[in-house]
């Protein structure tokens, strides 16, 4: 049943892109998305991705501590993590299942620890072993997750999370929308300039 169930997130996400829905209509952030920072923070980051995509993991090793440190922490931004798996689709679906299945307070370290195993994984090591090393962060016993995984609403909150990114028109991973307009240069300079208000000029007298 659990292994069935998250192979038909492979089946299903080619069906989902072809949903006919506005192009550009990002979700609205709602209590079922997972949320990092105040939730008053004046600016709102979206990202959407997957946990088995080399350039998500890139950005979470190199450029995710010190946005952190800058924007989440000092309370100017939340961000908001949100899965749009990616081939094998498989791998991805189970990967995003199991954080979505964490405690609420580990979500971020479960998609954390993924995207840090990626090397290995990468380099052909065992996927169960990168399974497991999420399933011990997630605050939860296997047996906890594989009820959770079991749960159809569990994958019913990933394929709404891949309609979401069709509806926002999103094509690739990592995808970032700050306050709702997407941005193409997700270093960190590039964010920061997405964040930061540009002055406005003096006027002349």
């Amino acid at each position: 049943m659990l292994k069935s169930l998250f192979l038909t997130v492979a089946l299903t996400m080619a069906p989902l892109a072809a949903v006919a829905q506005t192009p550009g209509a990002l979700p609205a952030v709602t209590a079922s998305d997972r949320i990092l920072g105040q939730a008053n923070a004046p600016v709102t980051v979206i990202e959407y991705a997957s946990l088995v995509c080399s350039h998500c993991g890139d950005w979470h090793r190199t450029v995710y501590p010190e946005f952190k440190r800058q924007f989440i922490d000092t309370g100017r931004v939340r961000m908001v993590f949100r899965d749009l798996p990616t081939a094998p689709a498989p791998v991805a679906a189970r990967a995003a299942g199991i954080a979505r299945c964490a405690a609420p307070n580990r979500f971020y370290e479960v998609i954390g620890t993924f995207f840090r195993g990626q090397e290995a994984l990468f380099a052909g090591g065992p996927v169960a072993p990168w399974f497991a090393s999420g399933v011990a962060a997630s605050g939860r016993t296997q047996a906890e997750i594989d009820a959770c995984l079991a749960d159809p609403a569990t994958l019913e909150g990933l394929r709404a999370s891949i309609a979401g990114a069709t509806a926002a028109g999103v094509e690739g991973t990592p995808t970032f929308f700050v306050n709702g307009r997407r941005v193409t240069d997700s270093s960190l300079a590039g964010l920061t300039a997405a964040i930061t208000p540009s002055p406005t000029p003096a006027r002349r007298r």
